[in-house]
C-alpha cells in the first residue's frame, strides 16, 4: 500500500484551502468538487477540517488507516478526520493541554458520524487493559442509547440529532480514558406531539413497537400497529435502510453495557409507552349550568392503561386534565379547562415527560461513565450540536439554535485569531491586525440583559395582563427598530414598510450566515413552556419510582409559588456555560457540509454547498489564515523535504536545521519579503512561493530519479557480467572433473572384462573335468538300473496274468445273472399285458351294454336332454348358492358373491344391477316427504360444493335442520315470528362482518320463499329485509371457513347500504336453500354461486376486496378477519391437517 509522506504529495486539487491560488468563492467550490469527485471528502483550512458527507461507505476507516495516522504530524499525510483526532489526542497526552473538538454543520451533513469517528479513533489509539476497555466500551455504547431517544428521521436526514450534545472525555496522565460527562442542550420536545410532513417522531417509539417481544408489548399494553397511536406519523413510519427491530436490540444491549439495571430499563420503556398512550387521550366539550365550557375525556380506556403503567389513580389524572388550580399567596382558585386547554395540557405533559426522561437518561449515563478518581484529569470535549437552520417557516427553536451558532462563530473567530497571534508571538514574528466581521453585535442584539430579544421575551412572558405574540413583536419593533441587523414591517424604520417579502407577523435578523425570517407565532408559549401544577402534583402521586424523580416540583410539601425559569433563559445560561468551558480548552474544528439534498452519493449541488460555505464562514476563515503567512513549517521537515534543491545541503547537512534552511533559501534566491524566520518554523507568505518550491522539488526529483536509474542500470549490468564470469569458471571446473571421471570409468571397465574372460576359461576347464567324472559314475548307475528294471517288469507281467484270470471268471458270472433277470422281466411284462387286455375288453363291454340300455330309453335325443339336464342342475345350484350369500339391503353396500362359472358372466352382472335397483326402491319407499326433501337438498349441495369447497365433507354427516332457533316456539322471538308473513324455511344466528375493523356482530338470519331477513339477536328488531329477486349472486371461498357475501342488484332499494358479508356455521345449508328457492321460482333467474378465494363486496359507494389466506392458527383454530386498508379485508383460515 502506497503511503503519502506529505500533504503535498500526489495531491488532488489543493488539500489545504490556505494554499488555494487564486482564492475566490468559485475556486473554493471547484476545489471541493474536484476532491469530492475523487472520493477525497476531507480538506483542511489550516488546522480546521472540512468534511463532505459521501452518503456511502468508504474504505478509509479501517484499522490500517488508524495505524497509518497514529503519531503522525498533522500535515504529514493527506487530510483526514483521524489526523485532527490524533493531533488533539497527542496534544492532550504529551503537552497536558485540555482539548475540545467542535463539530458543526446543518442537519444531514454528518456531524453525528464525525463525532463517532473521533471517539472510535481515540478508543483505538489509547491504552489497553480490562478496565480501560470497559470504560471505552461504555463511552462508545452511550451513543446508541442517546441516538434512540434523541434522534429522528427528518426530510434532510434519516438519523438527525434533535438535541445538542457535548461530551467531556477524561484521561489520566498516560492518556488512558477514565470516564466522561455528557451535557445535552435543547431537546426538540415539540416533536413528541407533532411532526412535520415526511418526518418521524423519535426513533425509540418505532424501535419499541417493532423490536420488543410480544410479552413485553403485552406488559406495556401496546400493539405493533403504528396507526393506533396519534403521536406517530404514518407517512414516514418505515424508513428504507433503517431496521427498527435490530436497532431496538442494539439499544437494549447498549443500555446493559452502560450499566442500566433491568428494572430501570423496564421503567424507561413504561414511560415511553405512557407517552404513546397520552397521545390517544381525546376530549369532548361539555357545557355547565353557569354557561362555562369544560372538557371531558371521550374514551377512558387509554387513560386507564396509562394510569396502570405509571401507578396513578385514574380520577386524579382525569381531574388534572379538566381543572387548573392557580395559587396566589394564601388563595387558591380552581378553573375548568375547555377542550383546547385540555389538549394543551395533555401535549405539555407529554413533552415534559419525554424531555425529563431524556435528561434523566443523560444523568444516569453520566453516573455510569464518570471518572472514579478524585485527582485532576486531562479532558477532551466533543461538541456535536445543531448547525445554522434556515427553513421556510422558522420559529422559536430555529431562533435559539441560530443564536447558539452565532456564539460558536464568535468564539471560533476569537480562538482562531488568538491562536494565530499566539503562534506569531511564540515564533517572534511581527503581528499585524486582521480585518474581519465581528458578530458580537448580533449576539448582543439577542442576549443583551436589557434590550436583547431574549430579555424582552422573558419580560413579556412575566408581565401581568394579556400577553400575546403580537404584543411581543410590538415591543421588538419599539426597542430594536434602529438596530442595523433587525428588520420588521411594523418598526419605525420606514425602509421596510414596503418590503412585501417581510410579513406583518414576522421579523428578520441579519445573521453572520445570512438573513433569517422568524414567524413570531408561538414564541411566547414555547418560551413559557408551562406545565400546570395540577399535572405535576398528579405525576408526583404516581406509584412509580422514576416518575417521582422526574417531577420533584409536584411534592405538596415543597410548593414553590415562584414562576419557573423560561426556556430562553435556561438555554442562554447553558450556552454561556458551554462558551466558558470552550474558552478554557484548545479548540479543534470540524466543519461538516452536505453535498446534496437527495441523500445520494456522487452528487454535488453547487448552490447548496455555496450556501453552507457562506454561513459556516469558511471563506472568512481562509482569509484570516492567509492575512499573515499562508504556510508555516518546522525547520527540520522543511530542510528534509527541500534539501535536494541546493548542492550545499544535499545529500546531508551537518549543521543546525535553521542554518540549512537559510542557505537553501539564499541559494534559491527567494525574495526576502516572501518569508520570515521564526524560532522553530519558517513562515511563507504567499502560496506561489510554496508552489515554486514544490515545482523545483518535482524537477529535482525527476533528475535524481534519472541519476538513480543510470547508476542502478550500471550496477545491474556489472553484477550480470560478474555473475556470468563466475558461472563460466564453475562450469569449466565441473566439465574437467566429468572428463577425468569418464576416462577412469573406461580403464576400470576394460580391466574388468579381461579378468572376467580369464575366470571364465578356468571355470569351463574345471567344469569339463567334473562332467567327465560325473558321466563315469552315471554309466554304472544306468546299467544297474536297467537290470533292476528288467527284473521288475518280469514280476509285473506275472502278477497281471493272475489278475486277468480272476476278472474273466467275475465277468462270466455277471453276464449269467443278467440273462436270468431279463428273462424274468419279459415274463412279468407279458403277464401284465394279458391282465390289461382283459380289463379293456370288460370296459368296452360295459360301455356297450350302457349305450344299448340308453338307446332303449332316449332314442336319438339323449345327448340334448343330458345337456339340458346338466345345465338345469348347474343353474339350480347357482341360484341356491346366491340365496345363501346375498349381501345386505344397504344401498351403499358394494359386496356381491363371486361368479362360479364363466358362461354366467352376463347373467351375474345383470342380476347384481337388478338387485341394487330393487333394494334402492325398497329403501326409498321408507322415506317421508320431509326426509325426501332433505335428501334432495343434500344431493343439490353435493352438486354445488363437492370438490369445490373444503367445508363440504364435514357437512355431509350433519342433517339440514332448517329452523335452528325454533322461532315459532321460542317466546323470545314471538314478536319476530309474528312479523313474518310466510313460513320460515331457515332460522339461524350469523355474524355480520363490519368493514371498518373486520369484527362480527351477531344477527338472526331468516329465509322465506320471498325474502331474506336480518334481525338483532337481543331485541329481535328487523335490521334489513331483502326480497329474493334483488339477490343476484352469492360468493364464498374454497377454504373451510363460513364466510359468504350476499350481492344485491345495483339500483334496487335493498342495495342502498351495499352488499352483506356474513359468517355462519351452517353455510352449506344456507346456500343450498337459497339456490333451491331460486331454481323452483318461475318469475326470476337462478341464483349464481361464485366460489373463489378473492371477491369484491360493495359497501355503500366503495368496493372492498375480501381475500382468504391460509395461516397458522392464532386464537385457537378460529377464522380471523382483519382490515388491511380501506380496500382490503383479509380472512385468515387455519391450515387443516
Amino acid at each position: 500500500m502506497e503511503v503519502k509522506t506529505s500533504l503535498l504529495d500526489n495531491m488532488i486539487g489543493v488539500g489545504d484551502m490556505v494554499l488555494l491560488e487564486p482564492l475566490s468563492e468559485d475556486s473554493f467550490l471547484e476545489n471541493l468538487k474536484n476532491r469530492f469527485d475523487h472520493n477525497e471528502i476531507y480538506t483542511y483550512i489550516g488546522s480546521v477540517v472540512i468534511s463532505m458527507n459521501p452518503y456511502r461507505s468508504l474504505p478509509i476507516y479501517t484499522p490500517d488507516k488508524v495505524e497509518e495516522y497514529r503519531n503522525r504530524n498533522f500535515y504529514e499525510l493527506s487530510p483526514h478526520i483521524y489526523a485532527l483526532a490524533d493531533e488533539a489526542y497527542r496534544s492532550l497526552r504529551d503537552q497536558d493541554k485540555d482539548q475540545c473538538i467542535l463539530i458543526t454543520g446543518e442537519s444531514g451533513a454528518g456531524k453525528t458520524e464525525a463525532s463517532k469517528l473521533v471517539m472510535s479513533y481515540v478508543a483505538a489509539v489509547c491504552g489497553k487493559g480490562q478496565e480501560v476497555n470497559k470504560v471505552k466500551e461504555q463511552l462508545l455504547q452511550s451513543n446508541p442509547v442517546l441516538e434512540a431517544f434523541g434522534n429522528a428521521k427528518t426530510v434532510r436526514n434519516d438519523n438527525s440529532s434533535r438535541f445538542g450534545k457535548y461530551m467531556d472525555i477524561e484521561f489520566d496522565f498516560k492518556g488512558d480514558p477514565l470516564g466522561g460527562v455528557i451535557s445535552n442542550y435543547l431537546l426538540e420536545k415539540s416533536r413528541v406531539v407533532k411532526q412535520p410532513r415526511g418526518e418521524r417522531n423519535f426513533h425509540i417509539f418505532y424501535q419499541l413497537l417493532s423490536g420488543a417481544s410480544d410479552d413485553t408489548l403485552k406488559k406495556l399494553k401496546l400493539h405493533r400497529d403504528f396507526s393506533k397511536y396519534n403521536y406517530l406519523s404514518l407517512d414516514s413510519a418505515v424508513v428504507n435502510g433503517l431496521d427498527d427491530a435490530a436497532n431496538f436490540r442494539t439499544v437494549r444491549n447498549a443500555m446493559q453495557i452502560v450499566g442500566f439495571m433491568e428494572d430501570e430499563v423496564q421503567s424507561v420503556l413504561e414511560l415511553v409507552a405512557a407517552v404513546l398512550k397520552l397521545g390517544n387521550i381525546e376530549f369532548k366539550p361539555e357545557s355547565r349550568c353557569n354557561g362555562t365550557d369544560e372538557s371531558r375525556i371521550k374514551d377512558k380506556n387509554d387513560l386507564k392503561e396509562m394510569c396502570e403503567l405509571l401507578g396513578i389513580e385514574q380520577s386524579v389524572l382525569e381531574r388534572a386534565f379538566s381543572y387548573r388550580t392557580v395559587e396566589a399567596k394564601m388563595e387558591k382558585v380552581s378553573t375548568t379547562l375547555n377542550v383546547a386547554q385540555a389538549y394543551y395540557a395533555r401535549d405539555a405533559l407529554a413533552k415534559n415527560l419525554y424531555s425529563r426522561l431524556f435528561s434523566w437518561l443523560v444523568t444516569r449515563i453520566n453516573e455510569s461513565i464518570k471518572a472514579q478518581a478524585k485527582t485532576r484529569h486531562k479532558v477532551m470535549g466533543v461538541l456535536d450540536i445543531y448547525g445554522f437552520e434556515i427553513f421556510e417557516d422558522n420559529s422559536f427553536e430555529q431562533f435559539i439554535i441560530n443564536y447558539c451558532n452565532e456564539k460558536l462563530q464568535q468564539i471560533f473567530i476569537e480562538l482562531t485569531l488568538r491562536e494565530e497571534q499566539e503562534e506569531y508571538v511564540r515564533e517572534g514574528i511581527e503581528w499585524t491586525n486582521i480585518e474581519y466581521f465581528n458578530n458580537a453585535i448580533i449576539c448582543d442584539l439577542i442576549e443583551n440583559n436589557q434590550n436583547g430579544i431574549l430579555a424582552m421575551l422573558d419580560e413579556e412572558c412575566l408581565r401581568p395582563g394579556t400577553v400575546t405574540d403580537e404584543t411581543f413583536l410590538d415591543k421588538l419593533n419599539t426597542v430594536c427598530a434602529e438596530h442595523q441587523h433587525f428588520e420588521s414591517r411594523l418598526s419605525k424604520n420606514s425602509k421596510f414598510l414596503t418590503d412585501h417579502s417581510l410579513p406583518h407577523s414576522c421579523f428578520r435578523i441579519q445573521h453572520y450566515a445570512g438573513k433569517v425570517l422568524y414567524r413570531v407565532e408561538g414564541f411566547v408559549d414555547k418560551n413559557n413552556d408551562l406545565l400546570y401544577r395540577d399535572l405535576s402534583q398528579a405525576m408526583y402521586k404516581a406509584n412509580h419510582s422514576l416518575i417521582k424523580q422526574l417531577f420533584p416540583e409536584g411534592n405538596p410539601a415543597k410548593v414553590n409559588l415562584k414562576r419557573p425559569p423560561t426556556a430562553g433563559f435556561q438555554f442562554r445560561a447553558s450556552v454561556g456555560t458551554l462558551m466558558r468551558n470552550l474558552q478554557t480548552k484548545n479548540p479543534n474544528y470540524i466543519r461538516c457540509i452536505k453535498p446534496n439534498d437527495k441523500k445520494a452519493s456522487h452528487i454535488f449541488t453547487e448552490s447548496l454547498v455555496r450556501h453552507q460555505v457562506r454561513y459556516l464562514g469558511l471563506m472568512e476563515n481562509v482569509r484570516v489564515r492567509r492575512a499573515g503567512y499562508a504556510f508555516r513549517q518546522a525547520y527540520e521537515p522543511c530542510l528534509e523535504r527541500y534539501k535536494m534543491l541546493c548542492k550545499r545541503t544535499w545529500p546531508h547537512w551537518r549543521g543546525p536545521a535553521r542554518e540549512g534552511v537559510e542557505v537553501l533559501m539564499a541559494d534559491l534566491q527567494v525574495p526576502a519579503e516572501e518569508f520570515s524566520y521564526g524560532r522553530s518554523k519558517i513562515f511563507i507568505r504567499n502560496p506561489r512561493t510554496l508552489f515554486f518550491l514544490e515545482e523545483r522539488r518535482r524537477q529535482c526529483l525527476q533528475d535524481l530519479a534519472t541519476l538513480i536509474q543510470k547508476i542502478y542500470r550500471g550496477w545491474k549490468c556489472r553484477s550480470q557480467f560478474l555473475l556470468l564470469k563466475k558461472s563460466q569458471i564453475v562450469v569449466a571446473a565441473w566439465y574437467r572433473r566429468y572428463a577425468q571421471q569418464k576416462k577412469y570409468q573406461r580403464i576400470k571397465s576394460a580391466t574388468t572384462v579381461v579378468q572376467s574372460y580369464t575366470r571364465g576359461w578356468q571355470a569351463r576347464k574345471l567344469l569339463r573335468d567334473l562332467k567327465y567324472q560325473k558321466r563315469c559314475e552315471e554309466a554304472a548307475t544306468t546299467i544297474a538300473a536297467y537290470w533292476h528294471g528288467t527284473q521288475a517288469r518280469m514280476e509285473l507281467r506275472r502278477l497281471k496274468q493272475e489278475a486277468q484270470n480272476k476278472h474273466a471268471v467275475t465277468v462270466i458270472w455277471a453276464y449269467w445273472q443278467g440273462t436270468k433277470a431279463r428273462r424274468e422281466l419279459r415274463r412279468l411284462k407279458e403277464e401284465a399285458r394279458r391282465k390289461h387286455a382283459v380289463a379293456v375288453i370288460w370296459a368296452y363291454w360295459q360301455g356297450l351294454k350302457v349305450r344299448r340300455e340308453y338307446r332303449k330309453f332316449f332314442r336319438a335325443n339323449a345327448g340334448k336332454k343330458i345337456y339340458d339336464f346338466t345345465i338345469q342342475r348347474i343353474m339350480q345350484k347357482y341360484f341356491l348358492g346366491l340365496k345363501s350369500t346375498m349381501p345386505s339391503m344397504s344401498p351403499i353396500d358394494k359386496n356381491w358373491p363371486a361368479r362360479p362359472y364363466l358362461f354366467l358372466d352376463g347373467v351375474h352382472t345383470e342380476l347384481r344391477r337388478i338387485f341394487h335397483l330393487w333394494r334402492c326402491k325398497k329403501y326409498r319407499s321408507q322415506f317421508t316427504e320431509e326426509k325426501k326433501a332433505v335428501y334432495e337438498e343434500k344431493l343439490e349441495a353435493s352438486e354445488i360444493f363437492k370438490d369445490k369447497k373444503a367445508l363440504y365433507p364435514s357437512s355431509v354427516s350433519q342433517p339440514f335442520k332448517g329452523d335452528y332457533l325454533e322461532i315459532s316456539k321460542n317466546p323470545k322471538y314471538q314478536k319476530l315470528s309474528s312479523a313474518m308473513d310466510e313460513k320460515v324455511l331457515l332460522a339461524d344466528v350469523v355474524n355480520k362482518i363490519n368493514r371498518a375493523n373486520g369484527k362480527g356482530t351477531a344477527r338472526i338470519f331468516l329465509l322465506t320463499k320471498k325474502s331474506v331477513v336480518l334481525a338483532d339477536q337481543k331485541t329481535g328488531q328487523v335490521k334489513a329485509s331483502v326480497p329474493l329477486p334483488d339477490l343476484t349472486s352469492v360468493s364464498v371461498s374454497t377454504q373451510s371457513d363460513g364466510f359468504f357475501a350476499l350481492k344485491l342488484k345495483e339500483g334496487s332499494a335493498s342495495a342502498v347500504k351495499g352488499d352483506f358479508l356474513l359468517s355462519s356455521e351452517h353455510l352449506i345449508e344456507i346456500i343450498t336453500k337459497l339456490h333451491r328457492i331460486g331454481a323452483t321460482a318461475a318469475d326470476r333467474e337462478q341464483l349464481n354461486i361464485d366460489i373463489s378465494d378473492e371477491f369484491l363486496v360493495q359497501f355503500k359507494q366503495d368496493k372492498v376486496c375480501v381475500k382468504f389466506i391460509q395461516g397458522a392458527p392464532k386464537n385457537g383454530n378460529s377464522v380471523s378477519c382483519k382490515r388491511k386498508n380501506n380496500r382490503l379485508l383479509e380472512v385468515s383460515v387455519p391450515t387443516t391437517a
